[in-house]
């Protein structure tokens, strides 16, 4: 009993590893996840939801249903993921409130490293794999300055989030929280909601989550090993063309009516988009941000030397 309360303990330790990484953009869960060895065991965890589970509970034989689908491992890890998130999300408030500039050069340098590795990851360069590259990069393009992302929290929305953000953990090396701040509900979701308890927002996004990672989680494992390289260069490509995003120096655009006057949500004035500039001058916070970005990198260089490893043992 005791051996397994440790076996459970480590799981949610190695949960709450997964679930810091899943805060911050550019960093994979789902890479914290093989590195601490547990990411075969989700994914097939996560597969056991199926007919054969639905039969079970149909019959009533929970205790053969919670042994098929892996509940307890599950569990120790989703309230370690949990915990993290809602700890880490309120540092990051603050961290955002505070020194926004230097959040954002961190989550670029993040980002940066994130193309090399994923790209490196491609196994052959030709036509095809360069074509959906190159697509990846313009579509990304135009969505960061033809029609900048906004936030939105319509219910329909925030559920397409969900299923958008769970299922880009089961591919290795793309950020959940990434691929929400290109649909511009990251601050919404991971910031605000978290920190807030605000279920209004977590609710569909919880559900369009269940619903991505269980309905969806077979296709997109069967387009990842039927089409690998196809799929890491299309995501390499839309990471590359969205960097504009995280770029460090920018002004918010506010939305305003008809007569210039600005939109109020909440007294606070709807953030439209971005107008990237260049810092004015070689200063103190610009050399803070600088080294942020390489230390950025360098997090993820190290993450992704300690996967290699894990992969050889």
């Amino acid at each position: 009993m005791k051996v397994r309360l440790v076996q459970y303990l480590v799981f949610f330790l190695k949960g709450m590893g997964m679930g810091a990484a899943n805060v911050i953009p550019g960093v994979s869960g789902g890479t914290v996840a093989l590195i601490t060895g547990i990411f075969e065991r989700i994914i097939n965890a996560i597969k056991s939801f199926n007919f054969t589970a639905l039969s079970l509970l149909f019959k009533w034989k929970i205790k053969e249903l919670l042994a098929y689908v892996d509940f307890y491992f599950l569990l120790s890890v989703g309230i370690g993921m949990i915990v993290s998130i809602i700890s880490f999300a309120r540092v990051l408030k603050f961290l955002f409130a505070t020194y926004p500039v230097f959040i954002w050069a961190f989550f670029f340098g993040l980002i940066v490293a994130s193309i090399f590795y994923v790209g490196r990851t491609i196994g052959k360069w030709n036509f095809s794999v360069i074509l959906i590259f190159l697509i990846g990069a313009a579509i990304a393009v135009w969505i960061s300055f033809m029609n900048p992302a906004t936030q939105n929290d319509s219910f329909l929305y925030l559920f397409v989030c969900g299923i958008v953000a769970i299922c880009s953990m089961i591919l290795p090396g793309l950020s959940g929280s990434f691929v929400l701040m290109l649909m511009g509900n990251y601050e919404l979701v991971m910031i605000d909601a978290v920190t807030q308890g605000n279920f209004m927002v977590l609710l569909p996004v919880a559900l369009g989550g269940i619903v991505g990672i269980i309905a969806l989680s077979h296709v997109l494992s069967w387009v990842y090993n039927k089409f690998k390289d196809q799929t890491i260069a299309l995501l390499t490509g839309f990471i590359l063309g969205s960097l504009s995003i995280l770029w460090p120096w920018k002004h918010e655009i506010f939305s305003t009516n008809t007569v210039g006057e600005l939109i109020l949500k909440e007294g606070n004035p709807i953030v439209q988009g971005y107008k990237l500039i260049l810092p004015d001058a070689f200063t103190t916070e610009v050399i803070i941000a600088i080294v942020l970005a390489v230390l950025g990198f360098g997090v993820i260089a190290l993450m992704e030397k300690y996967a290699g490893m894990q992969k050889e043992v």
